[in-house]
C-alpha cells in the first residue's frame, strides 16, 4: 500500500479507502461483509469510510464489529453526518449545532470507538449558518472527538468558505469528498484548483462511475443479475449511464488496460489516482476477491500517451458542468 497526505495536514490515508455506502447492513450480510474488511486490512488498505446515513445507520454498526480489535492507531476512520436519520424528526439533519453534536456521538457508540479521524459534511446545509456549522466542527476537535474535519460535495465557493471560516476558529479544514470518475469530471474546473490552493485534497467515490468502467455492463445486453444495475436499491446512479453508445466506448478501454497488464477496474481506479489533488480513490465491495483485484492499482503510473487515449474515448460522454456540483436547497425533514 502507499499512502498520500491529506489536504495540508500531516495526516496520511491509504491510496485506496474501503467504503461501506450500498453493501454493509443492505447488500451483503454482516459475515461477507466482515470478510470484505478483513480482506482490505489484509492488501493494507487502512482507510475506511461510512456515514450515518448508510443503511439508517446500520452501516456504521457493521463497520463497527468489523474493525474491533484492530489496532486503532493504524486505521484512518471516515463518517459523515447531514442527511436525516433515525426518527426523521425535525433535527435529525443538516449541519445545526445540535445535529452535529447528537451525530458524532452516535457515530462514536456504533463505530465502537473513542475518536474519528475525518468527520465530514456529507452537503453542504443552506438552512444553517454556516458560522455555526463550523463552530461545531471547531468543538468537536478540541474535545477531541474528531481529529481531522472534511466535507463532501460541497462546491468551490463553499469550500473556500469553510477554510476561512476553520482558519479563524483554529482548525483546519482538510478534504472534500466529491464523486470523481472518467465519465464524471465536474471537479475538475473549479473546485480541484480552489482545494489546491487553499491546501484541501479529494477522497473521490465512485471512482469506477458505479461499476460500468468495470466493463461488466455490454452494449446490447442484459445486465447481469448479481450487478448494482440489476438492483433496485442502488442503481439511482447508474440508470442514466445504461446508454449503449457509452457501453461500446468503455469496452474500447480493455485493450488499454490489457497492454498495461491491469484490469478494467484497475485502470479506472489509477486514473483518478493520477489526479494530484486526489488523495485517495474509495472502493466498496462485496466479496473479499473484489478489493484484492483493486489493490493491483496502487502506485500504478499512467503514461501521458494512455491518458490522452482514455481522455480521447471518455469526455464525449464525461459530466465536466461544475454546476452539478449541488446540496438540497432544503431539508429533507
Amino acid at each position: 500500500m502507499r499512502y498520500r497526505y491529506l489536504g495540508n495536514s500531516g495526516f496520511k490515508v491509504s491510496e485506496l479507502t474501503y467504503g461501506n455506502w450500498l453493501t454493509h447492513a443492505s447488500q451483503v450480510d454482516d459475515a461477507a461483509a466482515i470478510a470484505t474488511v478483513h480482506a482490505a486490512l489484509e492488501g493494507g488498505i487502512t482507510s475506511f469510510d461510512t456515514a450515518d446515513v448508510y443503511a439508517n445507520q446500520a452501516a456504521e454498526v457493521v463497520l463497527g464489529k468489523a474493525l474491533a480489535g484492530q489496532r486503532r492507531e493504524g486505521l484512518e476512520i471516515f463518517t459523515k453526518t447531514y442527511w436525516p436519520v433515525a426518527a426523521h424528526g425535525a433535527n435529525d439533519t443538516g449541519l445545526s449545532r445540535k445535529h452535529i453534536m447528537d451525530s458524532i456521538n452516535g457515530s462514536l457508540r456504533r463505530l465502537q470507538i473513542d475518536y474519528i479521524d475525518l468527520y465530514q459534511a456529507h452537503r453542504f446545509d443552506y438552512e444553517t449558518p454556516l458560522e455555526e456549522t463550523m463552530k461545531a466542527f471547531a468543538d468537536i476537535v478540541r474535545q477531541g472527538k474528531a481529529l481531522y474535519i472534511g466535507v463532501s460535495e460541497w462546491n468551490a465557493e463553499q469550500i473556500a468558505a469553510g477554510h476561512a471560516l476553520a482558519k479563524q476558529m483554529g482548525f483546519q479544514l482538510i478534504s472534500n469528498q466529491p464523486q470523481y470518475s472518467m465519465l464524471w469530471r465536474v471537479i475538475e474546473a473549479d473546485i480541484v484548483p480552489t482545494s489546491a490552493a487553499l491546501g484541501v485534497s479529494q477522497i473521490v467515490w465512485s471512482p469506477m462511475a458505479q461499476g460500468v468502467l468495470t466493463g461488466k455492463y455490454l452494449p446490447g445486453q442484459p445486465v447481469p443479475s448479481d450487478s448494482r444495475a440489476a438492483n433496485d436499491k442502488s442503481n439511482m446512479f447508474i440508470k442514466e449511464l445504461m446508454d449503449d453508445r457509452l457501453l461500446t466506448a468503455v469496452q474500447e478501454l480493455a485493450p488499454i488496460a490489457a497492454d498495461l497488464g491491469l484490469t478494467m477496474a484497475q485502470l479506472a481506479l489509477a486514473w483518478t489516482l493520477q489526479n494530484p489533488n486526489v488523495s485517495s480513490a474509495i472502493v466498496g465491495a462485496s466479496r473479499p476477491e473484489q478489493i484484492t483485484s483493486n489493490l493491483g492499482a496502487v502506485g500504478v503510473t499512467l503514461p501521458a500517451e494512455v491518458m490522452t487515449k482514455i481522455d480521447a474515448l471518455m469526455k464525449p460522454f464525461a459530466k465536466t458542468d461544475p454546476a452539478l456540483t449541488e446540496s438540497p436547497e432544503r431539508r429533507l425533514c
